[in-house]
């Protein structure tokens, strides 16, 4: 089994979309006006309108209601990412830190609300982990 994608709901595909793409540098691959991913080597990122949660089980998810998930992408340099999105992210939760696992973290919020982390490997135990899975 293999893990495909995290699907995000939100009332504004677009803004999030933008968002997304901005934030990572990855660019959207549209399917409808109402779903959008984005596509990375560890897996993808889908975005979709609260319009598609019909076609699961009406009203099954809600957009911009996540307090228990976090999206995390690996970085090369967490540090430079953090700055590069300082005039553009409107809520840091923390500034880039470095964890007690290994990793330097960014921890800020989507327009919706969702926690997203961006993070790099530093400690050598980190570094070699992201290295085997990358195997």
């Amino acid at each position: 089994m293999d893990l495909v994608s995290i699907r995000v709901i939100t009332d504004d595909v677009a803004r999030l979309v933008a968002f997304y793409e901005r934030t990572t540098g990855v660019r959207a691959h549209w399917s409808t006006e109402d779903f959008a991913e984005l596509r990375t080597a560890g897996g993808t990122l889908a975005i979709g309108s609260t319009r598609t949660v019909a076609l699961f089980a009406p009203g099954a998810a809600k957009p911009a209601a996540n307090s228990s998930v976090i999206i995390e992408f690996l970085v090369d340099d967490v540090d430079a990412v953090h700055r590069n999105l300082l005039d553009f992210v409107e809520e840091f939760v923390n500034e880039p830190t470095t964890m007690p696992w290994g990793n330097r973290s960014l921890l800020f919020r989507d327009p919706d609300g969702n926690l997203v982390n961006f993070f790099t490997p530093v400690t050598p135990a980190a570094i070699e982990r992201f290295a085997r899975q990358a195997r």
